[in-house]
């Protein structure tokens, strides 16, 4: 059912974040630890998004293919240190496709997002939420999924305005209200602060010094993580990361 992780702080190259350490997302991917019945591997995709000091939006980097295979982006994260990224590898649900744009991360404007989890009855649940989306970007999603749907939506109302702990707490306890059995580990960046939500899957964190890191499952020294309560927002940037009940924000 996937596994995510945003990290901001020092440059860090993308194969000592990703790749290198104990348990690293690229192990997560045919070995994760905690996936709470919602499947036993993530080999149906992976991308990693990051953020560069020379462009105001993220570049990206997704495939269809397993991580352990793709030989071209094991040479590629040995050359590229970013200071935020966030990056996914994917665990399908069944009867969705498995193609390159189905991978998170998906991307708009200066934004990167990811989900880990399903929306519980798809598609019917989704369609009265998806009825409020312009037409065009019903007509131009990635892919034809729960995760593609959801990030429509939340891109819709960002471009509005709302905050993004407002718009994703509110995505939330929309789809939930709609779909209640939805798994709905949400996590937004825009290469400044990390928001995220744990609705029936795993999420750590880790602060150390001048970086924060969330995963859905530690890597590396394990001491350095803190689980995430279920039913949790996380507010984090480099100064640290904020845990609030989603019961506080009655939303869901």
């Amino acid at each position: 059912m996937c596994r995510h992780i945003g990290y901001l702080g020092p440059p860090v190259s993308l194969d000592a974040l990703l790749l290198s350490p104990e348990h690293s997302l690229l192990e997560q991917s045919w070995a994760p630890r905690d996936m709470r019945s919602g499947g036993t591997i993530n080999v149906d995709g992976f991308g990693v998004g990051w953020y560069r000091d020379t462009a105001p939006e993220p570049a990206r980097y997704r495939t269809a293919r397993p991580l352990w295979t793709d030989t071209s982006f094991t040479e590629l994260a040995g050359e590229v240190s970013s200071g935020a990224v966030l990056a996914a590898v994917r665990s399908a649900t069944v009867g969705m496709p498995v193609v390159d744009t189905a991978c998170a991360p998906f991307t708009g404007d200066r934004w990167l997002f990811s989900h880990n989890g399903r929306v519980d009855g798809w598609p019917d649940t989704l369609a009265k939420p998806a009825a409020e989306l312009d037409v065009v970007d019903l007509m131009t999603l990635d892919a034809p999924t729960d995760s593609a749907v959801l990030w429509a939506l939340l891109r819709q109302r960002l471009r509005r305005g709302h905050e993004p702990e407002e718009a994703v707490a509110r995505l939330m306890g929309e789809v939930l209200a709609e779909s209640p059995g939805s798994r709905m580990n949400l996590l937004l960046t825009d290469g400044t602060a990390l928001i995220a939500t744990t609705w029936w899957h795993s999420l750590w964190v880790r602060e150390a010094g001048e970086s924060v890191t969330l995963s859905s499952e530690p890597f590396g020294p394990q001491q350095d993580w803190t689980e995430v309560p279920d039913r949790s927002l996380v507010v984090a940037d480099t100064t640290g990361a904020r845990v609030i009940p989603l019961s506080e924000l009655d939303v869901c």
